[in-house]
């Protein structure tokens, strides 16, 4: 739903002020096109916002919110695959969504449109957060402005919604729904939960679907070079803040960098000091240092290793990451931090130019981030591997910057272009 919640100001029929249903994925099984938390609108002029999945079931959907809307009640839709009825609506994929249905309302105790439009206010830029009631027969919603701070306990609202205002089972129910909500929100997640009622009549649990949405988790590219203007793009696109800061103003001053959040002309560590101490870092953040450079490398690695961040990466060959984990020992980093250091930086993919290398380090930066099971499934982290780092196709030697590297060196030599094992990271 907070995906949707940008559009709802310019949605003609939002805008005109018909009604609509909110249609919300709150169950899957199987192979499915969607997760949980994926969310369409109907109007009740049958126009439709957004897509469950792709086509399979959105015109079963949108009778069910035309059929909501006209009784104002919600209700809960199984959508699987029926080999028996072949025009059954379902899914192809042969999986199973669990769809709940409620009708945008004013009452109390409703999924109401002024606080989704107030929510709408505040995403994407700021955190935002809905917590919704979504079991069979439930409904309502409270609007989270500030989910880092949100504290459960304290909310009447999430309570009454609970069913837990003033009965003998109130502490209990409020409790476990703060261990359970208050992490999703926190963390910026949606998740589905569960919480027995506080309520004498209630037999099934109470389903809420949490959907959190923090601040843009921040980026610091730390080097203005090829390599660091070729990740700003994708850095965006996974929906990084991102600055590039560079000490040398020649450098950062480049209008390659112009898509970028912020750029910060700055000794390395000491701009990530000054970031540290304004509170601009947290645990997602993310640095990159592609610098390549000691007098920049150490200081800010000993300043980056030490924060409580999400990732570190450093670019360099197995030799100056060699050179670097000695430096910054006698600096005296301690074993137990250097083993945090993503360096060569990357995902190990072959890749060479530096719009190869972006791609390399930000599915690095997505793997870590998700702690994927992907890296066990062909794409090894370069930290954990060894030997050379590139590994060169015909198509790379064959381009138009073959007969020399981003190091700057000459391969028209015996060993028919294929670079030194030991010094083939993107430096």
């Amino acid at each position: 739903m907070l995906d949707l919640l940008p559009h709802l100001g310019t949605w003609p029929p939002a805008a005109s002020g018909q009604r609509y249903a909110v249609a919300t994925v709150v169950g899957t099984d199987g192979s499915v096109p969607r997760p949980v938390g994926t969310s369409m609108l109907v109007s009740e002029a049958g126009e439709v916002l957004g897509s469950l999945s792709g086509g399979c079931v959105e015109g079963a959907v949108v009778e069910a919110a035309l059929a909501a809307m006209r009784d104002g009640g919600t209700r809960r839709e199984c959508f699987g695959y029926s080999a028996e009825d072949a025009f059954a609506a379902g899914l192809t994929c042969g999986g199973r969504l669990e769809i709940h249905i409620e009708p945008v309302d004013t009452g109390p105790g409703r999924l109401r449109l002024d606080g989704l439009l107030a929510l709408a206010g505040r995403h994407p830029a700021g955190g935002a957060a809905l917590i919704r009631r979504v079991d069979a027969g439930g409904g309502g919603a409270v609007v989270v402005p500030d989910p880092a701070a949100f504290q459960v306990l304290q909310s009447a609202e999430l309570a009454a919604m609970l069913g837990a205002g003033g009965s003998g089972g109130a502490g209990l129910a409020m409790r476990a729904a703060a261990a359970q909500l208050e992490p999703l929100l926190r963390g910026g997640r949606t998740g589905l939960v569960r919480i027995a009622s506080a309520g004498e009549r209630q037999q099934e649990p109470v389903s809420l679907l949490v959907e959190s949405r923090l601040p843009a988790p921040r980026l610091l590219i730390f080097g203005a070079n090829d390599f660091g203007a070729a990740l700003v793009p994708p850095a965006k696109l996974l929906g990084f803040h991102v600055t590039v800061c560079d000490a040398r103003p020649a450098f950062a001053q480049q209008d390659r960098f112009g898509a970028a959040d912020e750029v910060a002309t700055a000794w390395p560590h000491r701009y990530l000091a000054d970031q540290v101490l304004a509170g601009r870092t947290d645990a997602r953040t993310a640095i990159c240092v592609l610098t390549h450079d000691p007098k920049f490398d150490v200081p800010l690695l000993q300043a980056a290793l030490g924060l409580d961040v999400d990732y570190v990466g450093a670019m360099g060959s197995r030799r100056s990451h060699r050179g670097r984990i000695d430096a910054l020992r006698q600096a005296g980093v301690a074993d137990g931090d250097l083993a945090r250091l993503h360096s060569p930086i990357g995902l190990d993919l072959g890749a060479v130019t530096p719009e190869e290398v972006a791609v390399s380090i930000t599915a690095e930066l997505v793997a870590n981030r998700s702690k994927a099971a992907g890296l066990a499934q062909g794409s090894v982290s370069l930290k954990d591997a060894s030997g050379p780092i590139h590994h060169y196709s015909r198509n790379h030697q064959d381009s138009s910057h073959h007969g020399r590297n981003h190091h700057g060196r000459n391969h028209h030599d015996s060993s028919a272009g294929m670079p030194e094992p030991e010094e083939a990271q993107w430096t």
